[in-house]
């Protein structure tokens, strides 16, 4: 009777153990991480375009909700989705119209990171929208929302992403492994508008 209770409660043990560990195939490894490319602006963000010897032609400009800026001369561009670079590119090919080629010399910074927001959900403490002046990783997303509450299954928690086509994906991520370091690769980088869910 030792025995066969010894072997049931190993069992169940075995058996929760798989329950709070579950297992993933995802490739982790396909996932974007935008802290290595170029920074790729958004709504809200502020970005100061210098035009060399032309004050005039200079200064700030907020992207506005449609994705695009106003500039002096030239009007409106658009700047959501583009990356500093590309911006820069484009304000200068239409500057060509009005100004020397030589004159033309023209610097796209950013001043002020706005439209980096994302959402953690579900049974954490402080469920709610949360934006960043830098990319932040899962477990430091769960932390600004306070962790997990008691009521969670943070061994359950996904990233609801848009994909192709503006379809939502779900990528599971195991809260628990990854701080105890057993799924490191899952400490993804949170993407603009990501959703963090733990059930």
């Amino acid at each position: 009777m030792g025995v066969t209770y010894h072997g049931a409660l190993v069992l169940l043990v075995v058996l929760a153990s798989a329950c709070a560990t579950p297992q993933s195939n995802f490739d982790y490894s396909t996932e974007p991480d935008p802290r290595q490319q170029e920074y790729v602006l958004g709504p809200s963000d502020v970005v100061h375009v210098s035009v060399w010897r032309n004050t005039e032609l200079s200064g700030d400009a907020t992207v506005r909700p449609d994705g695009t800026i106003s500039l002096p001369l030239l009007g409106d561009l658009r700047a959501a989705g583009q990356t500093p670079s590309k911006l820069r590119a484009d304000i200068t090919k239409r500057l060509a119209t009005f100004l020397k080629e030589e004159a033309a010399i023209v610097t796209v910074s950013v001043s002020a990171i706005n439209s980096y927001r994302f959402v953690v959900n579900g049974n954490v403490e402080h469920p709610g929208v949360f934006s960043s002046s830098h990319y932040v990783t899962v477990v430091e997303a769960i932390a600004m929302a306070g962790g997990p509450n008691r009521f969670g299954s943070p061994e359950l928690a996904v990233i609801i992403r848009s994909g192709a086509g503006g379809k939502a994906r779900r990528i599971p991520i195991n809260y628990p492994a990854i701080l105890t370091g057993v799924h490191p690769e899952q400490d993804l980088t949170v993407l603009p508008a990501d959703t963090i869910y733990i059930p």
